[in-house]
Formats: structure tokens, sequence, C-alpha cells
């Protein structure tokens, strides 16, 4: 069939990470702002690119004073680190929907391989919006992938201690990402 290329629609994708928080229960963040590209043959997944940049400068977990200290050198270090990226290295496909996708993450600087479980959620042909007026179809795919991090691997390490040795941050953090994918014009529907 040959390679499809597709990008990352940054409205509709996105990435969000939950910690536990306190000993007792999990905060989530949200990093908007998410683009990346996937080239793929779909007789041939396993050697599918993917790429993907998230700002993390724009962290939102609602609380105004949380975001600015996760925004700090504390964790992110958004001054000198503004995004997140993963680069994908190798495709396993586990069923017809199923994938392992291993590659590097780099936040803060710090580049460590991780593996993300990601389900392919299908396509549909869908309008397309340009100047005002539907110029589609266009060809969209959607995709969940997660993965558990230990963030002192890059280097995010702040914590706090609470009663009877428990902490303010847990360390593994689950990091899920929504995709919407467009075909890009001009490539062959998979």
């Amino acid at each position: 069939m040959g390679t499809t290329r597709w990008f990352f629609e940054p409205g509709h994708t996105g990435a969000e990470f939950r910690a536990r928080h306190m000993m007792v229960t999990y905060v989530r963040g949200q990093l908007k702002n998410v683009r990346g590209s996937l080239e793929v043959d779909p007789d041939e997944p396993e050697n599918a690119r993917v790429e993907a940049v998230a700002d993390a400068s724009e962290v939102y977990t609602g609380q105004e004073q949380r975001d600015a200290h996760l925004r700090s050198a504390d964790f992110f270090d958004c001054e000198h680190h503004p995004a997140w990226t993963f680069t994908g290295t190798r495709v396993h496909q586990a069923s017809a929907t199923e994938f392992e996708v291993t590659g590097d993450l780099t936040i803060r600087g710090v580049t460590r391989p991780v593996t993300f479980d990601v389900t392919y959620l299908g396509q549909w042909d869908t309008p397309w919006w340009e100047d005002g007026r539907d110029a589609g179809p266009r060809r969209r795919a959607g995709f969940t992938a997660t993965t558990r991090i230990d963030r002192r691997d890059f280097g995010v390490s702040w914590n706090d201690v609470v009663d009877r040795g428990g902490v303010v941050v847990s360390d593994m953090i689950d990091v899920t990402v929504d995709v919407e994918a467009v075909l890009e014009s001009g490539t062959a529907p998979a």
C-alpha cells in the first residue's frame, strides 16, 4: 500500500500526567499544544516513525500556584526546557489494534528510553475546514498511548515529606497521550 504521512492536530491532541499527592489521591496535569507526526506503511507497521512535542510551559492542573511550581526549576524548569519530546525508535504490533512503541522521551533536557502501550482507535473521513469552508473530506485516525515513568530518571526530583514517612508527590508518574492524526494531502489512505 505504501507509506502514509500523518500530522497530529494540536486542537484535538493532548497529553495528561498523573501523580499521587499526599499519599492519598491523584493529581492530574495537562500538556496542550502537542504537535507531532506519524509515518507508517500499514503493511509494515513495525517500521513506523513517530515524533511528538508537548509544550510543558503551558502545563495546566486547575490550580495556578501548582502550575507555576511545575514550570519552575523544582520540576520542569520550563525557562530552560519548555517542551517534552518523544521520538519513536521501534514498534511492536501485539494485535490488530495494540502496539508497543519504544523511543526516546526527553523531559527537562534528560532523555531516557520508554515504551508506550498504544491503542489504535480507528479512522474516519471527516470535514476539513480551511478559510471558512469545508475543504474535506480528510481522513483522521485516533490513538491512545500510555506509559509509566519514574520522574527522578528525568531530573524531576523535588519532594517534601509528610507525617509518618509519606511524601508530597509520588516518584512514579502515569502519562497518557490522546492523538488525533490527520492524513497529509497527497498520501494514500491506510
